[in-house]
């Protein structure tokens, strides 16, 4: 039997022809192929370059500038932000940590103060924040204890088992493939280890979306085009944003995954959210 496959489900849209005999063919097919709408949101639409290649130069191209332009938009509140997400990991005291999308190594430096661990993994994909990151660790003399390391999401470079917590902060957006990204990420956390996910979400209160709207869409990038001359950078912000799959739908996406016990937890009337689950 030839079938049209059309399937809209939490957050996904897919669409291609396939021959499909019985239900559970139908069922790892789709399964198989599924790709989430923010998968498709990269930095420049007319790149023939993948999404995690075009993240990796965008991030090379703003990374002397990243975390003045992230104290700068946020008015320093992300600071809060990451703290917030780390204490939700205090109860667990995490002894190994994995710090995906690391950057210039905020979390994992702030993570080694709250949680006090034997070693945290750092891993980015982009060469250029990782020194700036290994700088901020000469200097605060935490080189024992963080080690920042060339990574994808969607490639481990580390056995199954390894961790007893995984953060990633602003990150997830630019998994290429994110349900690829979160199966990584579960398969090195260790039994009963947690995840825990920092990223922005849209406000649902009158009046503060719409505020919000126009400040991520407008203001954010014009002034990202004065201050690091990337306006591309901020506008794919806004774009990756728009398209995550946020809340519930996010969490429906890590049960599907292998995740058990996710959480939502909604920070500063909306404009971020903390995600945990554990393995």
């Amino acid at each position: 039997m030839k079938v049209q496959l059309t399937v809209k489900l939490i957050g996904f849209e897919y669409t291609d022809w396939g021959k499909v005999n019985h239900l559970p063919e139908f069922l790892h097919y789709i399964c198989a192929m599924v790709e989430f709408a923010h998968d498709k949101v990269v930095p420049n639409a007319g790149s023939n370059k993948t999404k995690t290649q075009q993240v990796a130069e965008m991030f090379d191209d703003i990374a002397g500038r990243y975390d003045f332009m992230n104290r700068f938009l946020s008015a320093g509140i992300d600071i809060s932000w990451r703290k917030n997400m780390l204490n939700q990991l205090k109860h667990l005291k995490p002894a190994t940590i994995l710090d995906v999308a690391t950057g210039t190594a905020d979390v994992a430096i702030m993570a080694a103060d709250i949680l006090k661990p034997e070693k945290i993994i750092g891993i980015d994909i982009s060469e250029g924040m990782l020194q700036l990151g290994r700088q901020k660790l000469l200097k605060k003399h935490l080189n024992a204890v963080i080690d920042l390391q060339s990574g994808d999401s969607e490639a481990i470079k580390f056995p199954d088992n390894s961790f007893d917590a995984v953060t990633v902060a602003f990150g997830v957006r630019n998994f290429e493939h994110l349900e690829k990204g979160l199966k990584e990420i579960l398969r090195v956390l260790k039994p009963n280890g947690m995840l825990c996910v920092l990223e922005f979400s849209k406000p649902n209160l009158p009046g503060i979306a719409q505020l919000y709207n126009l400040y991520l869409g407008i203001v954010a990038p014009g002034i990202a085009k004065m201050v690091s001359k990337n306006r591309e950078a901020y506008a794919y912000l806004n774009d990756s944003v728009k398209a995550f799959p946020e809340g519930k739908k996010f969490t429906s996406i890590m049960d599907t995954t292998g995740f058990k016990e996710t959480t939502c937890r909604r920070l500063s009337l909306g404009i971020c959210s903390i995600y945990s689950g554990r393995k």
